[in-house]
C-alpha cells in the first residue's frame, strides 16, 4: 500500500519525477471504458502514459486531481476510492466525480492500473 500512497502524495505535490519512479517502465495503465482519455487505453509503458494521458490532464485541466479517500489492499493489489476534481479549461466546467483505482504492485513498482469513474460526467464536462 505504501507504493500507492507515495504515488498519490507525489502527484498531489506535482512531483512527476517521484511519481514516475514508482511506475514500472512497462506498466499497463487502463482507463475506464468510454472515459474521455480511453482513446489510447491501455497505455503501455511510461512514455505512452506520460504523453498520452498525464500531459493531456496537465494541459487541458485546471487543478485536476485524483483525491484518495480510502485505501483497501491485500497482497499485491490495492484499490483506492476517492474523487476526481478539476475544471476543464476549454469549457470552464468543473468535475467532481467518484473514482476507484485498482493497482497491481510488483517489485515495489506499479505494474498495472485500472480506472473506474463516472464517464458520463466527464463527457458532459468536456463537451462544448
Amino acid at each position: 500500500m505504501h507504493v500507492v500512497e507515495s504515488f498519490y502524495n507525489a502527484m498531489k505535490a506535482r512531483d512527476l519525477g517521484s511519481a514516475l519512479a514508482l511506475i514500472d517502465p512497462n506498466v499497463q495503465w487502463s482507463e475506464a471504458e468510454n472515459f474521455v482519455y480511453a482513446d489510447q487505453s491501455p497505455y503501455v509503458g511510461r512514455d505512452n502514459l506520460i504523453n498520452g494521458l498525464f500531459m493531456r490532464l496537465a494541459t487541458e485541466w485546471e487543478g485536476f486531481a485524483a483525491i484518495p479517500e480510502q485505501y483497501v489492499g491485500t497482497g499485491d493489489t490495492v484499490a483506492v476510492m476517492g474523487r476526481y476534481r478539476g475544471t476543464f479549461r476549454a469549457t470552464a466546467k468543473p468535475v467532481s466525480a467518484q473514482m476507484v483505482h485498482v493497482f497491481k504492485i510488483a517489485g515495489g513498482k506499479i505494474v498495472r492500473f485500472q480506472q473506474y469513474t463516472d464517464t458520463a460526467q466527464f463527457r458532459d464536462v468536456v463537451s462544448a
